[in-house]
């Protein structure tokens, strides 16, 4: 077995500021023998404006927050998902969401970057949010063996589309890693009910560290990351605030119930299912 840590930030829109509180929860969590930790989505910025985070992007494999993981990931020995980090596109207007994995040599061995985009209007208090302003979508999903197991990456909206999770078990998935920060109306209402059912229905465990509070735009996060195993079982949550959870991966016991209780298996590919109208 191998301990995971979800991470749980408030981020603001000082990156430094949000980079040493990074590392004090990495320091934390393995201390507490992580082997991987799992970092918020926009845990290095998130500004008065959803703007301010392209005015801070890097170009891949170059820049602070980027050597400021590197460097934290070789520190303590640990492999990091790096929730996610604004990278360069060729749109100077517009960033990637990269979520970038290290080993524990420093090393950058996956990149992932958001495919889905969050453009909606949350009409009880006319929130709105058009992340596609700001962000280029990614269009590959990544899956990544790892000492811990092969772990699929996907950020905060992908959660809401359960066919990427299916693409990331077809590829052999066995952990998903879901950074997020939803917020307070959404993750309510869908947060958990969600990350319970892209673990049951994949048969994997879902490590789902959030942003939870009060940020200087006046949005609120739910924060409330946790951990569940592959039966749909909360490990381990976070409410509010900064925090670290942590749980053990047991890939012989999933495994295990992968084979008594083989759903995977049981798919029926699309052209087997009739398309008949009601």
């Amino acid at each position: 077995m191998a301990l995971i840590a979800a991470l749980q930030m408030a981020a603001g829109p000082q990156v430094q500021a949000n980079l040493m509180e990074a590392g004090r929860l990495i320091k934390e969590a393995a201390a507490r023998g992580a082997g991987m930790v799992v970092l918020p989505e926009t845990f290095a910025m998130m500004g008065a404006d959803e703007a301010d985070k392209v005015k801070v992007a890097e170009t891949f494999g170059n820049g602070p927050i980027q050597t400021f993981l590197s460097q934290q990931a070789r520190k303590y020995g640990v492999w990091i998902v790096a929730g996610t980090i604004p990278i360069r596109s060729g749109d100077p207007a517009r960033s990637y969401a990269a979520s970038l994995m290290y080993d524990d040599k420093g090393k950058v061995v996956a990149r992932y970057d958001k495919i889905h985009l969050f453009d909606v209007m949350l009409s009880e208090n006319q929130e709105v949010y058009t992340e596609s302003d700001t962000t280029v979508p990614g269009n590959n999903p990544v899956v990544v063996d790892t000492p811990f197991g092969k772990v699929g990456m996907s950020v905060c909206y992908d959660l809401r589309f359960p066919e990427l999770y299916r693409r990331l078990s077809e590829q052999g998935a066995q952990i998903l890693v879901i950074p997020s920060a939803f917020t307070e109306l959404t993750g309510k209402a869908h947060w958990e009910v969600l990350l319970r059912a892209r673990a049951i229905e994949n048969l994997c465990y879902v490590v789902a560290p959030g942003q939870g509070g009060y940020h200087v735009s006046g949005r609120t996060t739910y924060g409330h990351s946790m951990i569940v195993d592959y039966w749909g079982r909360v490990r381990g949550v976070c409410e509010k605030g900064a925090g670290v959870v942590l749980a053990d991966i047991d890939l012989e016991a999933l495994e295990q119930t992968r084979k008594t209780f083989p759903v995977l298996s049981h798919r029926c590919p699309k052209d087997n299912i009739n398309q008949g109208t009601s």
